[in-house]
């Protein structure tokens, strides 16, 4: 028996009006309006996740618009857009945030002055606000001293558990909750020593980047030895709906996400190796089943352990674009979002490289 995939959210989805007069000229349009003609012309090359992401960026301006009694986007100036940023800075918008927003509305009034609804120089009166590094960086991470003493941990009291199998795999990758939860068995090589990522939306396990996310990771020896025991002791010998075969199951099929995510909630606590940094007796502890998991203040999303391995990757000095290509993102984001080292991890970064230099040696030296 194969389990029901997981039903998404429902997508925007945008109803359109016809034009009062069947198109023979340029329609007056609403911003409201406008806007849904534009989502839902992206929505042809972009994800339903972005396209949602966007109507909710941009449905503060279309509020704004209809507060301010502006019925037809052509009327849109740019005072009123020196207006609305003003008002989204007093609502204490994050510049993170405001720079989204602003950002999604520019190409918003880009696509009107195509469609000549706007004059082709209001979008550039729109300068989104630079965002502070420490808001471009969630500091939120599974730390690499935390991930070594779970994966100790679970070597010595779960070998080959689905939590092992499951943390070691994504610490040890990098990869994203979608990556490791679209690979079936037959994309792990043991011998070979790598897991193979694919794109399958048809079959319900996309990657983010689409076709440019697949690839080939290598893993340890220590790593695959986990995911053989794990195979061979406690995976679920199960199909999907598709009839494919998860390399990480559930007893009835392939998990959703939000299953994969409370896995790693209850793989990541802390109180597995320690005792409990808030108080609590993992004896009696609410935070342990796994529809609580997410509830306690140091388990850790797949996202932030993902995070750690990738500051981890390059603290261990793997080369920037060796770790950009195994966790399938661009070296500027590396640098802007994940490369978070502490100041020891600094320290010990720098004394690696050039601490070796600094002694006084017979060769190196200026001579008088």
């Amino acid at each position: 028996m194969s389990q029901s995939t997981e039903t998404p959210p429902s997508s925007y989805r945008i109803r359109i009006a016809p034009t009062a007069d069947g198109g023979s000229r340029v329609p007056d349009l609403s911003p409201r309006e406008a806007a849904e003609r534009w989502l839902n012309k992206i929505r042809a090359s972009k994800r339903d996740s972005t396209v949602s992401a966007y109507h909710y960026q941009l449905k503060h301006f279309v509020e704004f618009c209809e507060e301010s009694g502006i019925g037809s986007l052509s009327n849109v100036s740019g005072w009123d857009l020196e207006t609305y940023e003003t008002r989204r800075r007093q609502q204490d918008v994050k510049t993170i945030s405001l720079n989204k927003e602003l950002g999604t509305l520019q190409s918003f009034l880009r696509y009107g002055a195509r469609i000549e609804q706007v004059d082709e120089e209001l979008p550039e009166k729109i300068v989104p606000p630079p965002v502070p590094k420490e808001e471009r960086v969630n500091d939120m991470r599974l730390s690499s001293s935390r991930a070594k003493a779970l994966l100790e941990y679970l070597d010595t009291h779960e070998y080959g558990s689905r939590a092992h199998a499951l943390l070691a795999l994504v610490w040890f990758t990098g990869a994203r909750l979608g990556g490791v939860r679209s690979l079936d068995i037959g994309d792990y090589d043991s011998d070979e020593e790598f897991v193979d990522f694919h794109h399958r939306p048809d079959k319900d396990t996309p990657l983010k980047n689409g076709l440019d996310g697949e690839r080939m990771v290598g893993l340890p020896r220590d790593v695959c030895d986990v995911l053989d025991a794990y195979v061979e002791e406690s995976r679920h010998d199960v199909h999907d709906d598709f009839g494919r075969s998860p390399l990480l199951t559930s007893s009835v099929g392939r998990p959703v996400r939000n299953t994969v995510r409370a896995w790693m909630y209850l793989a990541t606590e802390p109180c597995l190796h320690t005792g409990c940094p808030h108080g609590n007796d993992r004896d009696t502890c609410e935070y342990t089943i796994q529809t609580k998991a997410s509830q306690c203040p140091s388990s850790r999303a797949p996202h932030h352990v993902r995070t750690g391995s990738i500051t981890w990757q390059l603290n261990r000095g793997v080369p920037i674009e060796t770790v950009a290509k195994r966790v399938n993102t661009s070296v500027r984001i590396l640098e802007d979002h994940y490369d978070q080292p502490t100041k020891r991890e600094e320290l010990e970064e720098r004394r690696r490289k050039h601490l070796g230099r600094l002694g006084f040696t017979d060769d190196g030296g200026d001579e008088e």
